[in-house]
């Protein structure tokens, strides 16, 4: 029988990170089921969907402990965790985007985002960057989401397989791309060409600013080329998560027609 949860809400332990949702717990579960410590389910809620999960979470090893919905409330953070939360032991990542590019076998394809910081647009970047096959996703430290539990509830599953790189000082890090012989490509509502125009098969980093401000002036200096994507429209700019899947995919497909 599933064990009772205590009164208490389960206290985080240092190494240790709460997911929840049925796509961010179902994820982790099936990438590296020895990561997660427990998980909470509500008992209340007896659809399909939780009965698959728990027959899944059962066949892993979990540790499955009854919560109600309001217990669960508080381990997540938010009311939206769908009766499940699960606390994971943290994920050992790569050291540096230096290691993940000297393991790549073909071209880079990274999404550098400058000044997002709502934690729904970052979870739906990563989403899409999984989506895309995006090795990465780069930001600066200063003025950007980090991801906690709705970046990973947003994101489905992606924050835990896409690497996501804060770095100290983003001008710099694009000038260390370049060096690589990676092409740093810019979006901006004034660019002379189109995304369509681009050349984005090859080694390519590109590079999305905040809806609304879009890139910072010194982010911009360091970008290869700027480009734009079409409006038809009244409106005059996507969504920065839409506009990533817009650039990510026409990469995609570019490297798809080049046989890459």
């Amino acid at each position: 029988m599933p064990q009772r949860a205590p009164a208490p809400i389960i206290a985080a332990m240092a190494d240790s990170k709460v997911l929840f949702g049925f796509h961010a717990v179902g994820v982790r579960l099936k990438t590296a089921p020895a990561t997660v410590i427990e998980i909470l389910h509500d008992p209340a809620r007896r659809d399909a969907r939780m009965r698959q999960f728990l027959e899944r979470a059962k066949e892993s090893g979990a540790r499955l402990i009854e919560a109600d919905g309001l217990r669960i409330a508080r381990l997540a953070g938010t009311h939206g965790h769908q009766g499940v939360a699960a606390r994971v032991h943290e994920l050992a990542r790569g050291h540096s985007i230096d290691d993940l590019l000297d393991a790549l076998d073909g071209p880079a394809l990274l999404l550098v985002l400058d000044g997002v910081t709502d934690p729904h647009n970052l979870g739906a970047c990563l989403r899409v960057a999984d989506g895309a096959g995006a090795h990465a996703v780069v930001a600066p430290k200063d003025h950007a989401a980090g991801i906690n539990a709705t970046v990973a509830k947003v994101a489905s599953g992606a924050a835990e397989t896409v690497p996501y790189f804060m770095v100290t000082n983003l001008a710099r890090q694009l000038s260390e791309l370049q060096e690589r012989g990676i092409r740093v490509i810019g979006t901006s509502d004034d660019a002379p060409q189109t995304l369509y125009e681009a050349d984005l098969a090859g080694p390519t980093a590109l590079v999305l600013g905040a809806e609304g401000a879009g890139m910072r002036q010194l982010t911009r200096k360091r970008c290869d080329a700027l480009v734009r994507i079409p409006m038809r429209g009244a409106v005059e700019s996507l969504n920065v998560s839409v506009a990533s899947g817009v650039c990510l995919y026409e990469a995609l497909r570019q490297r798809l027609a080049a046989g890459a």
